[in-house]
C-alpha cells in the first residue's frame, strides 16, 4: 500500500507546477475592531483581529511553557497557531480521504454520551476500544475535558480541529507510548510529523525541564520513533475511531503502517 506523507505531499505541491492552489476561504476577511466584531460563524466562535490573535498567540504560548498542565492555554495555543494554513492543510487531507470525507459529513464527536466506557471497559485485550478506556481510567480523565474550539474563524475547520483534539486520547491507545512524561512528548512529536500542526511542535519545548535522562532517553530512543513513524504512517485524522473500536490494535497499527514504539 502506498503511504504518502504530509510533507512529501507539501513538496509535491511546491515542486508541480501544475498542481492546484491551496485555496484558503476568507471568512469575515474585512477590517474590525473590537467594537464592531462581526457575527459568530458557529456557536462559541470568536473573531479575533490580527492584534489580538498575535498576543493571545504570545500569551497562550507563555502560558503553556511555565505551567504545561495548563489544558486550557495549549488548546487555545493550538487553534491560533494552526491558522491560516495548517489547518487547511489538515482539513484538505481529509478530503483526500474516503474516510476522512466521512467523517467530515458525519462530524460525529467523542465525549461521554456518544461512547460507552463501561461496554469499552468489557471489550476484548488489545482492542482499540479497551485501550482507550483503559488510557482514560489510568490518567483519571474523561472524554468530555477537551476545550470547545472557538478561534478559528471557517467552521468546517473549526470541526477538524475539534476532532482532532477530542481523538488524542486515542492517539494515545494507537501508540502505546509509556504513560509518562517523554511518553507525552514522543506522541507530540509524533502528532507534529504526522499533522504538522505547529503547536504539537512547540509542545516539545517542554523537554527543556527534564531531567537529563530523560532528555536522553527522548534523543535516543522516542523522538527518532516518533518522526519516523509520523512521516510515514497513514494520517491519523482519517481514522473513524468510532467504526474501529474493535479492531485488534496491532491490526490497526499494521493498516496504518505504524510500528509500536520501543519499550
Amino acid at each position: 500500500m502506498h503511504i504518502t506523507t504530509p510533507l512529501r505531499r507539501s513538496v509535491q505541491l511546491l515542486s508541480t507546477a501544475t498542481a492546484p492552489a491551496l485555496v484558503v476561504p476568507t471568512i469575515n476577511s474585512r477590517p474590525f475592531s473590537v467594537l464592531r466584531r462581526p457575527r459568530p460563524n458557529y456557536p462559541g466562535h470568536v473573531p479575533l483581529t490580527t492584534p489580538e490573535r498575535s498576543l493571545l498567540t504570545i500569551g497562550s504560548a507563555l502560558m503553556s511553557f511555565f505551567d504545561p498542565r495548563r489544558g486550557d492555554m495549549i488548546a487555545v495555543l493550538g487553534e491560533v497557531t494552526a491558522t491560516p494554513y495548517f489547518i487547511y492543510r489538515l482539513r484538505d487531507a481529509m478530503l483526500a480521504s474516503p474516510t476522512g470525507r466521512q467523517i467530515l459529513r458525519d462530524r460525529p464527536r467523542i465525549t461521554s454520551k456518544t461512547i460507552d466506557l463501561d461496554k469499552l471497559r468489557a471489550m476484548p485485550e488489545n482492542t482499540v476500544g479497551r485501550e482507550y478506556a483503559m488510557w482514560l481510567d489510568k490518567e483519571g480523565v474523561s472524554p468530555d475535558t477537551r476545550s470547545q474550539v472557538r478561534y478559528i474563524d471557517d467552521e468546517e475547520c473549526a470541526y477538524v480541529m475539534q476532532r482532532y483534539r477530542e481523538s488524542h486520547d486515542f492517539y494515545h491507545a494507537l501508540t502505546g507510548l509509556p504513560i509518562i512524561r517523554e511518553g507525552e512528548i514522543a506522541l507530540k512529536a509524533f502528532e507534529f510529523a504526522n499533522t504538522l500542526l505547529p503547536m504539537t511542535g512547540l509542545s516539545m519545548v517542554a523537554t527543556l525541564g527534564l531531567k537529563g535522562e530523560e532528555r536522553k532517553r527522548l534523543r535516543d530512543v522516542y523522538f527518532p520513533w516518533a518522526f519516523r513513524n509520523g512521516l510515514r504512517a497513514e494520517e491519523v485524522i482519517n481514522i473513524y475511531w468510532e467504526k474501529e473500536l474493535e479492531t485488534d490494535v496491532d491490526v490497526l497499527r499494521r493498516r496504518i503502517g505504524l510500528e509500536r514504539p520501543p519499550e
